[in-house]
């Protein structure tokens, strides 16, 4: 990533992160809307979930400039969502409902920069969460 995509990124999410719980429920809504067989892989609080989610997609983006130092923890979350039964391809599903939600969230402002911009973090923190995952 470039740092003009990385301020990109970094920028934007500050305005997403405002809306943290709204910006949840619709990524989760248009996650299983796009794909209902992703349901059950999630057990228990959904509003606790995006909690997490939230927090966990705020970490990498504040990472995104200092990659080597968030590397482990996303080669551990690979592994681990692997082990709650998430395949490679559900990572293109997630990167959908993930781009709809900044689309709906950032209105205007989610041009085809910020998109692009998005698009090359999430590539390379699905690619190192699938390779930690050892499919």
């Amino acid at each position: 990533m470039t740092p003009v995509q990385i301020a990109l990124v970094q920028n934007s999410w500050d305005k997403v992160d405002a809306i943290s719980d709204q910006a949840a429920s619709l990524f989760y809504d248009r996650l299983f809307t796009n794909d209902p067989a992703l349901k059950p892989l999630f057990k228990g609080n959904m509003e606790e979930q995006g909690k997490k989610l939230m927090t966990m997609i705020g970490v990498a983006v504040r990472g995104l400039d200092k990659l080597d130092t968030i590397v482990p923890a996303v080669q551990k979350l690979g592994a681990r969502h692997k082990d709650y039964g998430v395949k490679p391809a559900d990572y293109d599903t997630v990167a959908q409902a993930l781009l709809w939600t900044l689309g709906q969230g950032l209105g205007d402002a989610f041009d085809s920069d910020t998109e692009a911009a998005w698009v090359a973090a999430y590539t390379i923190l699905a690619t190192t969460m699938i390779a930690a995952a050892d499919y």
